[in-house]
């Protein structure tokens, strides 16, 4: 990205509209992945590959974040990207857990997503202050 390439929206909006699709995307891909486990071994419970897939939903879904950020030019792409989804993912693992089988949980993933994009954007700000 060249220096004097800037955002075609509002930055705030980016991140939030990023963060809600990776929200949906986190959302989609569990949902896929349980329905092929019941398919292949008639539970929705993965079993010993229940880990890896979330760690390949968590890669793909920081993937598709970080190239939505870099095609519509913000700073930090994959950083923010990564840390977005990152602290998503600690906070429903830290809160969310027992829940996550509720319905409401397909508003309340991608809006915490899309939090947790603005708040990644925030750290990525810092981190360069810091570093400069």
């Amino acid at each position: 990205m060249e220096d004097d390439e800037k955002p075609p929206l509002p930055p705030f909006l980016i991140l939030a509209v990023v963060g809600l699709l990776c929200g949906f995307a986190t959302i989609g891909l569990v949902w896929a992945s349980e329905r092929g486990c019941e398919r292949f071994r008639d539970t929705s419970n993965c079993g010993p590959l229940g880990l890896p897939l979330l760690l390949v939903i968590v890669v793909v879904t920081m993937v598709l974040g970080g190239l939505a950020l870099s095609r519509l030019a913000m700073p930090h792409p994959r950083l923010v990207a990564f840390l977005g989804v990152a602290f998503m993912l600690a906070v429903v693992l830290a809160f969310l857990t027992g829940s996550l089988s509720s319905p409401w949980t397909l508003a309340v993933i991608p809006v915490l997503t899309a939090v947790t994009f603005l708040l990644a954007n925030l750290v990525a700000h810092l981190l360069e202050r810091a570093d400069a």
